[in-house]
């Protein structure tokens, strides 16, 4: 084709292609309303066609809430949890003082847990290297209703009430703590009030507690508390040194007292573990053993007279819930 010729029938294309536009813009003129309207008619299409790529409402269904009842656990008996104790070792465990054994670091402990209780706690105390490690074991039998774990922790809460629990020795009164409370935290050591009882048991809880013992000096104490399949659990450790007048009579992290509280069929069993590290020029100076068996009999007088106050409370059965976990 010659080049006159290649230019006519490009013109006659460009010509055949105007026409078409003309006839298209002529139909919807660019800026008239149709031609917005169908502009973003295909742009919606599109964006539907990509979003459901992406829908996450693809993935989801309106459905009933379901809501599923737990099996209860079985309660266990006394036996269960300690299998080879004497019967004159669980006669003094059920009636009201229980038992107490202290050793020295080089000793043995005497309230041995079975080994399929699921119960260590002396090893979580030993992690300390404490100097002076004492036992304690007690059944607190039920009067009024059988108590659950969330009575449990109900009675826990009411740290206040720890001071109000004296000592009579020799036919004289020992006040063993002049003050206890919560504090905000550990930085922020300002006295707070106990929580009001609640109907929901957390599966854990962190707390900062304030104990002024006259005898040994301040404790400051952090208040761990952990809710395993039987029981609770109640860890205090002092986060700060304790201090006697112008002295430290002990390190921080060096006290650690471990009360395991569960309900079994004969009452709720309370039994703890405590250690502390203390030089022996110290403790021959403050008769440690008695001194410390003295603040374990108030911690235990303290959650037996609990323990009661929520038989009293509620006398009817209640059901509880776990606190979600964060």
């Amino acid at each position: 084709m010659t080049s006159a010729g290649k230019t006519a029938a490009f013109g006659f294309l460009f010509l055949i292609a105007l026409f078409f536009v003309s006839t298209v813009y002529a139909q919807t003129p660019p800026d008239s309303p149709a031609a917005d309207d169908d502009q973003s008619a295909i742009a919606a299409e599109l964006a539907v066609e990509d979003d459901d790529l992406f829908d996450d409402d693809l993935f989801y269904f309106e459905a009933p809430t379901l809501v599923f009842e737990a099996p209860p656990v079985e309660t266990r008996t006394f036996d269960d949890v300690f299998p080879n104790f004497t019967q004159i070792q669980k006669i003094r465990v059920m009636n009201g003082t229980g038992l107490r054994y202290s050793f020295e670091n080089d000793g043995s402990p005497k309230l041995i847990p079975g080994p399929d209780s699921g119960l260590d706690l002396l090893s979580r105390v030993m992690a300390k290297k404490p100097s002076h490690i004492i036992e304690a074991l007690v059944v607190v039998p039920y009067i009024n209703r059988e108590l659950d774990m969330l009575d449990i922790y109900n009675a826990l809460g009411r740290v206040r009430n720890i001071k109000d629990h004296k000592i009579i020795s020799n036919d004289r009164e020992f006040v063993i703590f002049k003050e206890t409370t919560r504090l905000v935290s550990a930085k922020n050591r300002k006295p707070i009030p106990d929580p009001e009882p609640t109907n929901i048991l957390p599966h854990s809880e962190t707390m900062y507690l304030l104990f002024l013992d006259p005898y040994i000096g301040d404790l400051y104490l952090r208040g761990e508390v952990s809710v395993s399949l039987y029981g609770i659990t109640y860890s205090m450790t002092n986060f700060r040194d304790v201090s006697y007048s112008i002295f430290k009579v002990m390190k921080e992290e060096r006290f650690n007292a471990i009360i395991y509280l569960e309900p079994i069929k004969e009452g709720i069993l309370i039994y703890s573990v405590s250690g502390l590290y203390l030089p022996n020029f110290i403790a021959k100076r403050i008769n440690l053993t008695p001194n410390m068996n003295r603040r374990i009999t108030v911690l235990i007088n303290w959650i037996t007279s609990g323990l009661r106050a929520q038989e009293e409370s509620r006398q009817d059965k209640h059901f509880y819930r776990l606190k979600p976990t964060q």
